[in-house]
């Protein structure tokens, strides 16, 4: 009889530890998807207001974009900030699945009074890229990063100088513009790659499309065909006005 009570309360504590660890990879999977989500909002606001949206000469010839949703201050004073969002770069097939990343710091100069900040990364031409690709780079560092212009129809150099550069931008209480975030660090979240892929993934496959994207990605990537269609038709109409 003993022996049965013991068998029967572990088999309990079995089934209460198992259904824990499921609630707990639901939420993980759950938080992903979220920030997914977000990082899709956050540039679907940004490009619908055309005198503060991302030029579209940008745009066209961005080899990788990643948004960065809700960063937050960790301290006071002294202290920086965090963040996690996510980031897709072209491939011959489209945009590639969105490879989670993080991005930390010192101060930027950011006076958020408590609130949330959003950031945008573009990556411009084949040295930018390579950045993002090692997975692992200090903006203004290892990587060359200039604040980017703002205006859909602006004028923004695609030059070689501009090819070689990581166009950075904020956006806090509604006001969105080109920001300095040198001494950032960006680098792949490991965990929520694993949650998100169900399994670690390089994160250099991820972003050269030789992953396939997740069911919860489809946010993110239907909202980067949508701008970068957009971008392309709105930059040949005003290039050739009728």
């Amino acid at each position: 009889m003993k022996t049965s009570k013991y068998l029967l309360t572990l088999s309990t504590m079995a089934v209460l530890c198992a259904s824990l660890t499921w609630a707990a990879d639901d939420k993980d999977q759950s938080d992903i998807e979220k920030r997914i989500d977000k990082s899709a909002t956050v540039l679907s606001e940004i490009m619908a207001t055309p005198d503060h949206a991302i030029p579209d000469a940008i745009i066209n010839h961005a080899n990788c974009i990643a948004v960065i949703p809700s960063v937050i201050k960790l301290a006071i004073g002294f202290g920086g900030e965090h963040g996690k969002g996510v980031a897709s770069c072209r491939t011959p097939h489209g945009w590639s699945a969105p490879a989670p990343i993080t991005i930390s710091g010192g101060s930027w100069g950011l006076q958020l009074g408590g609130q949330a900040t959003d950031f945008v990364l573009v990556f411009m031409g084949d040295h930018g890229m390579e950045h993002l690709l090692s997975d692992h780079f200090k903006l203004g560092g290892d990587a060359s990063a200039a604040a980017g212009p703002v205006g859909r129809t602006a004028a923004a150099g695609t030059d070689v100088e501009m090819n070689d550069k990581i166009l950075t931008y904020s956006r806090s209480r509604g006001l969105f513009a080109g920001i300095d975030l040198s001494g950032a660090v960006v680098s792949q979240d490991k965990d929520e790659t694993r949650i998100l892929f169900g399994k670690m993934a390089p994160f250099d496959s991820i972003l050269k499309g030789e992953v396939p994207p997740p069911s919860g990605s489809r946010p993110f990537l239907t909202e980067l065909r949508k701008v970068s269609e957009e971008a392309r038709e709105h930059q040949a109409e005003n290039t050739n006005p009728r």
